[in-house]
């Protein structure tokens, strides 16, 4: 083995499958699902026992679908809480089946259960899932079952099975998922700094609408972030010696200095565009930030293949250049500009030493919630809380499909309730999307897998279902649309191998499917929908109290640096936070009823507005470590800027409807006053302060429009 191990390393053809396979982290999952599914049920049809095959494939892929990003310690702790979750849900549907009202009140009762506990942590919220999915599979089989206790061995083994493969895997490379987060991560950046490279140059115009742009691609660079401090929280948890974590928190740390350049703004980019004899410069840039963007994915690849990462030469080449560009320059280029590039040059300089020059003593702290699992659960144990909404309203709609389903008697009937588990979201915009995604991908995969499974003999259809289950997971991540075609595909080849009535079920399940997704749309339409305009004043004052702290953090960095800067970056993450819930809130707005887009306009142009402002401050925030030997005289606005910020988020927190006239004389005086400052050292901080505080009064500006309709 170890002689074809070391001869495949080194052909040509093999290094390069492998390295396109790793790239993708999508396919280890598919992989690894498909293959645990692939044995079960060649086995078990081998020994001709087709419902056997399919029930512990199903198990599989229940699994598969609740597994979590853990340190294989973890992982174990959520494999037992699975299997137990699997056993009670699916068990207790078997004890119930012949009691249907039973049945109904013990499934709505035990949804609201299994969502809050999953409330609690990420290691439950995917066990919590899982066991709902098993007690709705154990439901769909329970007709064609050969006794009450088969279903629940065989989907709790499957299950177990696959998660004792995944966990050997985990095993053989236990870094690997924070590898993965982290590659995420910088995947996501890279797709950010591409786009930014758009501004270089751009009109006022233009810079708006790739400023929104850039909003929506700053949600997935935050999350990314966040999971990987999650994983991180993780494995540090598991670990007694966190030496080995040392290298991915230098990574972790890097890329959130990378983000925080990334997203800084030293002035308006349609200012520094009109000037002409920036030209020449503006086009550098551009090219400079689309080579890091290339750098930051290709880094990213080298996480994933375990390949030595080598920064590109035509960055250093690029540097060198526009440093020529300036230094020989008969006009010198204005300050803001220069920091732009002396911000993208450290960029560069950190992606290129990445590998080297960080303290292998030094382990950064990292946000954790301190709170205790009963503390969690207790804070969601009101009606106002989302997850408790969102808990009621599928545990409604769980009851009012399950109960046409046997009023009726709908052939197939439990596919009704397995399309609300998968289509009911937290709001109503998010689930209106994947309403439509759900039924779209079913339609397809209906017409097209009867016209295909036609095709194909039995051991062929073995094949087309192991294929559509590799796809469906491939693609669950990507296009929620395009992965539900192959699971329906791989339903339709499953009753098949169990009772050649592939074909039979197909129109059941499209018609159980648009019930499940009409009952989904009038509980969500109706029950607590939570319009988004409605969220803007409680957003908008988040935003402001966020941005606050993150610029009252930088401001206490350049009064006094520390090592360890955990304050600082959890003001700055919680202020990318509230961004992005300002920027989900318009783009699920328009999604909402037309009659409930109220402030649409409004709406984009805070998220325009919004992202401006953090820009500004992440350059103020980029820039702290450079001046922190000097004294800073912009220190002076400190309390002025502070607390017309502070009054500001007063008036948006209270009932009082009146002017916000002195909060904006305080702002544009202090704007003035920045605005006259000269020292030309300084300058900088003074003109960040000055945007900051221009951006202030204009994000009011547009909370007057929606003040007087609050309790509309």
């Amino acid at each position: 083995m170890m002689l074809l191990s070391n001869y495949l390393k080194q052909q040509p053809w093999f290094i390069s499958f492998r390295t396109a396979f790793l790239r993708n982290p999508n396919r280890l999952l598919s992989i690894k699902a498909t293959f645990v599914i692939g044995v079960l049920v060649v086995l078990m049809v081998s020994l001709k026992l087709p419902f056997y095959a399919v029930t512990l494939g199903l198990g599989a892929l229940a699994g598969a679908l609740s597994e979590t990003d853990d340190h294989p310690n973890g992982r174990l702790k959520s494999m037992a809480l699975k299997i137990v979750s699997f056993a009670i849900s699916s068990f207790s549907v078997e004890l119930l089946q012949p009691y249907p009202i039973l049945l109904g009140i013990g499934l709505a009762l035990s949804t609201v259960v299994f969502i809050l506990i999953g409330g609690i942590s990420e290691r439950f919220r995917g066990v919590t899932f899982g066991g709902l999915l098993v007690g709705i599979y154990t439901m769909i089989g329970t007709q064609i079952s050969p006794n009450w206790y088969i279903q629940p061995i065989l989907l709790t083994s499957g299950a177990f099975i696959y998660g004792v493969f995944s966990y050997i895997t985990l095993r053989i490379k236990p870094y690997s998922l924070l590898e993965e987060q982290l590659a995420r991560g910088f995947s996501a950046l890279s797709l950010y700094l591409n786009e930014k490279s758009k501004l270089f140059p751009s009109d006022k115009q233009n810079e708006k609408e790739i400023r929104t742009k850039l909003a929506l691609l700053n949600v997935q660079t935050v999350e990314a972030l966040d999971r990987c401090k999650e994983v991180l929280n993780s494995y540090g948890e598991s670990l007694k010696d966190k030496k080995p974590l040392q290298p991915y928190l230098h990574y972790f740390m890097a890329l959130q200095s990378l983000h925080e350049r990334a997203a800084s703004s030293h002035e308006r980019y349609d200012l520094l565009s009109s000037n002409p004899l920036n030209n020449d410069l503006m086009g550098g840039i551009r090219q400079f930030l689309h080579e890091l963007s290339h750098a930051t994915q290709s880094f990213a690849e080298c996480l994933l293949t375990g390949t030595t990462y080598k920064h590109p030469s035509a960055l250093d080449w690029l540097t060198k250049t526009i440093r020529n560009s300036i230094k020989y320059s008969d006009d010198n280029p204005s300050l803001p500009l220069k920091l732009l590039i002396q911000n993208l040059t450290q960029s560069h300089k950190t992606l290129k030493n990445i590998h080297k020059n960080y303290d292998t003593d030094l382990l950064p702290k990292l946000e954790q919630d301190s709170s205790s699992y009963l503390e969690r659960l207790k804070a969601q144990l009101n009606f106002n809380h989302p997850r408790m909404r969102y808990a009621i309203r599928l545990s409604v709609s769980f009851l009012i499909g399950y109960a046409i389903y046997k009023y009726f008697h709908i052939e197939k009937g439990e596919w009704v309730v397995l399309t609300v588990l998968f289509v009911l979201q937290p709001s109503y915009s998010e689930t209106r999307k994947r309403l439509f995604q759900r039924i779209l991908g079913t339609f397809m995969g209906v017409v097209s897998g009867v016209l295909i499974v036609q095709l194909f003999s039995f051991s062929g259809q073995i094949v087309l279902m192991l294929s559509s289950a590799y796809l469906f997971f491939f693609w669950m991540k990507r296009k929620y649309s395009i992965s539900i075609i192959f699971i329906t595909i791989f339903v339709l080849c499953a009753f098949n191998i169990i009772a050649n009535k592939g074909v039979d079920v197909m129109a059941p399940r499209l018609i159980d499917t648009l019930i499940g997704a009409f009952v989904t749309f009038i509980v969500v339409r109706f029950l607590w929908p939570d319009w988004q305009y409605k969220k803007l004043p409680k957003l908008l004052s988040q935003v402001v109290v966020k941005n606050t702290a993150y610029l009252k953090a930088i401001l206490n960095e350049y009064k006094a640096p520390v090592n360890d800067d955990l304050t600082y970056r959890i003001a700055r993450r919680e202020a990318h936070r509230a961004d992005n819930a300002l920027v989900m809130a318009w783009q699920n707005m328009q999604l909402d009823p037309q009659k409930h887009q109220k402030l649409k306009k409004t709406a984009f142009r805070l998220t325009y507005l919004n992202h401006a402002l953090l820009s500004y401050l992440s350059a103020l925030g980029a820039h702290r470590n450079q001046q922190a030997n000097q004294v800073l005289n912009m220190l002076e606005f400190e309390n002025l800027i502070l607390n017309a910020l502070d009054e500001a988020y007063d008036w948006l927190t209270t009932e009082d409807k009146g002017e916000i006239k002195t909060i904006k004389d305080s702002l544009e005086e202090i704007s003035i006053q920045l605005h006259t400052k000269k020292e030309a050292s300084l300058n900088i901080q003074y003109t960040l302060l000055y945007n900051i505080t221009e951006v202030t009064i204009q994000i009011l500006e547009q909370a007057k429009l929606f003040k007087n309709t609050e309790n509309a």
